[in-house]
């Protein structure tokens, strides 16, 4: 008989909660997604909540809880770590160590508290797993594959920052790994620090900058900075980082080493960040390859799941897939330490149970990822109404038809449909849509509607059936966490292009769907199918009777800073704050033109925090 299990991560970043019914994921979600607080890493009381709602169940329905890393052993290399550096990181050490003697190594104690405030029923048991355990479970379990390697990397768990596994049936094997303070993801981060973004948030900028520049930073990178092994392991030399003796990622001897001071939050982007970025993103990928060969000849396996932070590059997992090392890989879609929730949570049903999520009809276990919260038309009715909103009800096949119309003239559209996105990415139940075709659409969305940097790519969603036609992907990509090229049936003659560099390369026209082409002629591709995400495919199909294009511009359903739309009210207030031309939120159609006027106090942008 299976049992519930409440799996939660919590109090580093982007804290989030789980809930498994033996072989069946029945819900997951970010806290953030309820607090409106961007990666939150508080407890995730909003996210429990909504999980044990949706299951129909209280805590005292719960057979236990997982939580997604072992505390003591974290501590013990966090003393390691002052100890090795002191007397340097004492004020770090000073300002760390209440929270861990308080509350922090009582883990168990602490959250069974926050459970027992929620006052949804008795609490039950508590355990603790590792952290790279929870990423290589999240990554296998719930994947197509009954046997296959697994690869995690992020920036560091309790020691572990690369780990490889072996994953068969209900088991996963540890074989290898490579332990702090060498670790590839915090190689990333610095970089991410030294370009001027958020740590722990703008990987995936720098990740989209580097197709601006050149990598003449990789050499430097491969000499000074990282000792890459045959076999993917590495070591980084630490004199050049300062992540080990306080609070920020680089200091003086990454400036003499990369041409002067970290460029400055929001200030310009000069040539130096382009190159700067394309450096470490082709280290990064030499190094992710090497992973991935080893990974194939010690296991045999021709499949690989991937997790961990660091598979969030999607540009490495593309050239992953281009090497050819394996037949396919798949990807968990919260791929980060939200998805530890769901790892950790599946960990133990296996480990008690003997069982993991089966696909079903489905390519594997994740629903789709649409694991999160959804809203009937009357909800729905109900909350516009209150505000004040005016909208057109609509059965759904008429909906598509006109969105599709909308879309084709050029119109942007806020998509809001059943349940939503487990992860960070949307993909079709919260999102914001556009005509790929159009080229003014990139710099539209980019400046209109999420209000952030001009350079910043966007990705297409294809229809499945149609993708080989537009994209050079040879496996299905529904999590939009693989980079391919476009087909170059799709390519145009890039007038302008040799005498265009940095910024400037935005205005060259490179395909025929241009706003979500890349300047190096790639997209971050998300493929639909119908028994994935029959509603978004069925807009999708709709798009292409109209047009001829199986392609939309797909990006997530927020402005710059905020988190990823929740609830309707959540859709009706970015639509009224951004230039969003039309809302369709269940069967119910919106125009901007239509609304009544909207007023807040001052200027919200001001108070949200920039990422």
């Amino acid at each position: 008989m299976s049992e519930l299990i409440l799996g939660l991560s919590a109090y580093y970043h982007d804290s989030a909660a789980a809930l498994v019914d033996g072989d069946t994921v029945v819900a997951a979600a970010q806290e953030e997604r309820f607090s409106r607080v961007r990666h939150d890493a508080s407890f995730p009381a909003g996210a429990v909540a909504y999980c044990l709602r949706e299951a129909g169940a209280g805590l005292g329905d719960v057979s236990a809880v997982a939580y997604h890393e072992d505390p003591a052993l974290k501590f013990r290399r966090v003393l390691a770590t002052y100890a090795g550096v002191a007397p340097y990181a004492y004020r770090s050490f000073r300002d760390t160590l209440p929270s861990w003697l308080s509350w922090k190594l009582r883990m168990p104690r602490t959250l069974r508290r926050e459970l027992a405030e929620l006052r949804l029923g008795p609490v039950p048991d508590i355990s603790v797993r590792r952290h790279h355990e929870s990423h290589a479970a999240s990554a296998f379990f719930p994947s197509p594959y009954d046997s296959a390697a697994v690869l995690c990397v992020d920036g560091v768990g309790e020691w572990a920052t690369t780990t490889l596994w072996h994953g068969t049936g209900t088991t996963l094997r540890p074989i290898a790994e490579v332990r702090f303070p060498h670790s590839l993801g915090l190689l990333y981060s610095a970089f991410t620090y030294f370009c001027g973004f958020k740590v722990d948030s703008g990987e995936y900028k720098l990740m989209g900058l580097a197709p601006y520049g050149r990598p003449r930073y990789a050499r430097t990178i491969r000499e000074r900075l990282i000792d890459i092994k045959p076999d993917g392991s590495f070591r980084l030399n630490l004199r050049y980082f300062e992540y080990l003796r306080g609070q920020v990622m680089t200091g003086r001897a990454f400036e003499e080493l990369f041409d002067g001071p970290r460029r400055t939050p929001e200030g310009p982007l000069t040539e130096r960040e382009f190159d700067l970025a394309a450096s470490v993103q082709e280290v990064t990928e030499e190094v992710v390859v090497r992973l991935a060969r080893t990974a194939r000849e010690v296991t045999g396996e021709s499949r690989l799941c991937l997790a961990g932070g660091v598979a969030l590059n999607c540009v490495a997992n593309g050239k992953v897939i281009e090497a050819g090392i394996f037949d396919e890989i798949w990807v968990q879609p919260a791929a980060g330490d939200a998805g530890a929730s769901l790892g950790a949570a599946l960990a133990l049903t296996a480990e008690r149970d003997g069982v993991r999520p089966r696909p079903g009809a489905a390519r594997d276990a994740m629903a789709g990822a649409l694991l999160g919260p959804s809203y009937s038309d009357e909800e729905t009715a109900a909350r516009l109404d209150s505000l004040g909103a005016v909208y057109t009800r609509l059965d759904e096949a008429e909906l598509d038809r006109r969105v599709a119309d909308e879309l084709a003239r050029g119109k942007i559209v806020g998509w809001f449909q059943g349940r939503m996105e487990f992860g960070p990415r949307a993909l079709g139940a919260r999102s914001i849509l556009g005509d790929a075709r159009d080229p003014g659409m990139q710099s539209a969305m980019n400046l209109k509607i999420k209000f952030r940097e001009s350079f910043r790519p966007f990705a297409p969603s294809v229809l499945a059936e149609d993708a080989k036609d537009y994209f050079d992907l040879d496996q299905p990509s529904p999590y939009m966490l693989v980079v391919a090229g476009v087909a170059a049936a799709q390519l145009l003659k890039e007038d302008g292009a040799a005498d265009a560099t940095g910024l400037d390369r935005l205005g060259v026209l490179r395909s025929t769907v241009p706003a979500v082409t890349h300047v190096d002629s790639s997209a971050r591709v998300q493929t639909v199918a119908a028994r994935d995400n029959p509603r978004y495919h069925r807009l999708l199909t709709a798009f292409k009777e109209r047009t001829g294009c199986p392609v939309l511009v797909n990006t997530s359903f927020n402005v710059r800073g905020e988190p990823i739309v929740n609830t309707p009210q959540d859709a009706y207030t970015c639509f009224m704050r951004t230039h969003v031309d039309l809302l369709a939120i269940g069967g119910f159609l919106l125009r901007k033109e239509d609304q009544p006027a909207w007023a807040e106090d001052g200027d919200w942008r001001q108070a949200i925090p920039l990422d």
